[in-house]
């Protein structure tokens, strides 16, 4: 564990500023918490196994089923967007734990405010199947009511998120709930502005909020060393928040670490910061071409530390899975495949004036008029007008 603290320590070598940054390397991938090694081993004595002592078969199967449910439905985003049926998917594959460890650690009340690439996420908190693919088509701003899930639309502003979940954190904390937020971000993330200042106003107020940063090793054709020298989670610290870097590709490390982190939270203790270092085993988004600048070693060393086949080799030694539950897992999966790329093509687009319902919660004559002046305008296709 390299930065496990129960309380920011600004003396400490998470909160130092080095004399030389450009002088050492990121720390190496290993150098993180987890409760599984790569092979689905049990790590001996880790700090996290107190956090899920408690985890039954039932719940072990289920982190498996949305992690397998969750790959499928990235493949069929994929292929959806080959076949020109989305506008765009942005891929998840490789970043399943992070995703489905973190989210079943929440609790209903709890809101998250994820990216654009958390598919994971929303499957644990019970998106509908129209919900992952209706707004990548082009057919609703957000494709799933907010208010059932308790998640926001994927956010396409890269970290502006932070800045929603911090503010929602605060006013949670003003009604004196124990609901906890919970902001979803990259590694590229981390260089705007907009994560950090989210992290000054959540640490001054000691707001209930959960930073997640999904460290997949790329901010689109970016290296992650380039934009830090050093381990992402050691920055939190300076903002007076405490962090864990873990195994992203362990999905037992991932639930401990979101319960730890939610704890603290509803205890009224504050935000945390958590690194999972994973890897983006795909493009970052389908308009993306990842062979131009990694190399297929890189992938080919990702690709055993695969999250899934980890904790599938876990659990089948330990007897929580059998070849007929993966069987049933494997078949849901497809099943949720089929029911996604139905909702996707059987879409009905929506008459173009509809772009003005909604906006405001009351009637507002300014919105009326222009959707009434965008009618005629429409209107004058229809007639064969010259609209020159």
């Amino acid at each position: 564990m390299t930065y496990t603290q129960t309380e920011p320590d600004h003396g400490s070598a998470a909160s130092a500023t080095p004399a030389d940054a450009a002088a050492e390397p990121v720390a190496d991938i290993d150098d993180v918490a987890r409760v599984l090694a790569p092979d689905g081993t049990r790590v001996a004595d880790s700090a996290l196994d107190p956090w899920i002592a408690d985890l039954s078969p039932h719940e072990l199967r289920a982190l498996h089923r949305d992690m397998v449910l969750t790959r499928r439905l990235d493949a069929e985003g994929v292929a959806l967007q080959r076949q020109g049926q989305l506008a765009l998917w942005a891929p998840c594959r490789g970043q399943e734990a992070v995703q489905v460890g973190t989210a079943h650690a929440l609790a209903a009340g709890d809101f998250v405010f994820p990216s654009y690439r958390e598919h994971g996420v929303l499957l644990a908190r019970g998106a509908r199947p129209e919900g992952y693919v209706l707004a990548w088509r082009g057919e609703e701003h957000s494709a799933y009511d907010h208010t059932t899930i308790n998640a926001a639309p994927p956010q396409i502003i890269i970290g502006a998120q932070t800045l929603h979940a911090t503010g929602w954190a605060m006013g949670a904390q003003r009604d004196g709930s124990t609901d906890v937020a919970v902001a979803y971000f990259g590694d590229g993330a981390t260089s705007q502005g907009d994560v950090n200042e989210a992290m000054v106003f959540a640490s001054s107020f000691r707001v209930p909020v959960v930073f997640v940063c999904s460290n997949n090793q790329w901010a689109i054709s970016e290296p992650v060393t380039v934009q830090a020298k050093y381990p992402i989670a050691g920055r939190a610290p300076g903002f007076g928040i405490p962090s864990l870097r873990i195994d992203g590709n362990d999905v037992l490390a991932c639930v401990a670490a979101m319960r730890w982190a939610l704890d603290r939270a509803r205890r009224g203790e504050g935000p945390a910061f958590l690194e999972a270092v994973t890897y983006r085993m795909g493009p970052h988004t389908t308009s993306d071409d990842p062979t131009r600048y990694r190399t297929p070693d890189e992938v080919e060393m990702w690709a055993q530390r695969d999250p899934i086949a980890r904790l599938e080799a876990y659990l089948c030694a330990a007897g929580v899975l059998d070849d007929s539950a993966l069987a049933e897992v494997a078949a849901a999966a497809d099943s949720l495949a089929a029911e996604v790329r139905a909702a996707c093509i059987g879409a009905t687009t929506r008459a173009p004036e509809t772009v003005f319902d909604h906006v405001y919660a009351e009637p507002h004559a300014a919105l009326a008029q222009q959707k009434a002046d965008y009618v005629q305008y429409l209107a004058g296709f229809s007639a064969g007008e010259d609209l020159a």
